[in-house]
């Protein structure tokens, strides 16, 4: 352990969530140096079971979301663990949970009852749907969200639809949710208010899919169809020996390009200096470059490319990922040393701050292995701490 060095270092967070949303989101907090205090049943986040794993409970996917946290475990259905949230409030700047609304306030955790323990409180809520819709009941997961979206219409079709491989819905929500904090954090630096703050999965996702696929419908009525035709069209291009991607984007782009393979007609048969032309025979344009393709070597096509100062890069494979070249010369993934799990690899956080630099100050934790530390804390003593472990009213590691 060392000490947090991040811009929200003196911010303590108590994370009331699991699997992926609200845990990535509280890790962003963490690394950027808040005391996260992980609150947990006493069987653990159901991520902890997710996956490869050394020792049950300490999955690879779980340490991914779980660093620079402490670990609570604590049965708030026990009147004892519920009397333990309730001291910690007042302690905290931040609330973050993606249990569902009314559940929440079944336990009696609700904003209206944290705001009164402390009304200085950011009160985070990570839901699937928005709180004022229909549907603001319905559990959510990724995939129904990138089914619900028109994610999953745009990566396929509207005639077979197909899921992202990645949870790409949890992820872009808990950065979304990470930052929206700051900004409560930073609006409660100005006025001095707590403030409640909904990221709602659903309307996130959209938002974000709506960006370039709403195409032709961005209007109202529509002009065109829905979609970005250049997505469809941009795939890995087939080298003589492997894969490649090219990404000509302007005009200059294009035209160095076929004037550097030998085909300089394709620049006005093509229309590629015009923008509108060329976006209308994008299709035509991609065709001919996966053609062209074929006749290099990917790493001919690199260096030819790197001069012509044409985007490109070539495929990286998931599972060599760490020797990247750009990554590993930045020092990217950092092989820690765990105390239970041996050494594991964890991504570093990618967001500079130059006056408040964000470190790894904590490895991620055991279930339960803070409950004893936190307790004391909030002003339990000893005894009292025993009495709580003995009625399982609280757990530790």
């Amino acid at each position: 352990m060392t000490e947090p060095t991040g811009p929200l270092a003196g911010i303590r967070i108590l994370d009331l969530t699991s699997v992926l949303f609200g845990p990535y989101a509280a890790q962003i907090l963490g690394d950027w140096g808040a005391d996260v205090i992980k609150i947990e049943t006493l069987d653990g986040d159901m991520w902890r079971y997710s996956g490869a794993f050394r020792n049950r409970g300490m999955s690879g996917q779980f340490m991914a979301v779980n660093r620079n946290k402490r670990s609570l475990a604590l049965d708030l259905k026990h009147p004892d663990g519920k009397a333990a949230l309730q001291r910690l409030i007042p302690t905290a700047d931040v609330l973050v949970t993606n249990v569902r609304p009314a559940a929440m306030a079944r336990l009696g955790f609700g904003y209206d009852e944290c705001r009164a323990l402390n009304p200085r409180l950011i009160y985070a809520a990570a839901t699937g749907f928005g709180q004022e819709g229909p549907w603001a009941k319905r559990p959510a997961f990724d995939e129904i969200i990138q089914a619900a979206s028109g994610l999953a219409s745009s990566v396929g079709s509207d005639d077979e639809p197909q899921f992202v491989p990645s949870l790409i819905g949890d992820k872009i929500c808990g950065q979304a949710l990470a930052g929206a904090v700051s900004a409560a954090l930073f609006s409660r630096e100005r006025t001095g208010k707590g403030q409640l703050v909904e990221v709602p999965m659903l309307e996130t996702i959209a938002g974000f899919n709506s960006v370039e696929m709403l195409g032709g419908y961005a209007f109202d009525p529509p002009i065109g169809p829905p979609g970005y035709k250049r997505m469809k069209e941009r795939k890995p291009v087939r080298t003589k020996d492997g894969w490649i991607t090219m990404l000509p984007y302007s005009g200059d782009n294009w035209s160095a390009f076929f004037e550097a393979v030998g085909r300089p007609e394709l620049i006005e048969e093509l229309q590629v200096r015009d923008p509108v032309a060329r976006a209308e025979n994008i299709d035509r344009i991609y065709a001919r470059m996966n053609e062209i393709a074929q006749g290099r070597t990917t790493a001919e096509w690199q260096e030819m490319l790197l001069r012509l100062d044409v985007p490109h890069t070539a495929f990286a494979r998931i599972s060599e990922i760490t020797e990247q070249e750009h990554l590993k010369a930045v020092d990217y993934f950092a092989a820690i040393d765990h105390p239970s799990e041996g050494k594991i690899r964890q991504a570093r956080p990618a967001t500079k701050f130059s006056e408040a630099p964000p470190n790894l100050h904590r490895v991620p934790p055991r279930l339960g292995e803070h409950s004893r530390e936190v307790l004391a804390e909030a002003g339990y003593s000893g005894s009292e701490i025993d009495a709580l472990m003995a009625a399982r009213a609280a757990g530790e590691g």
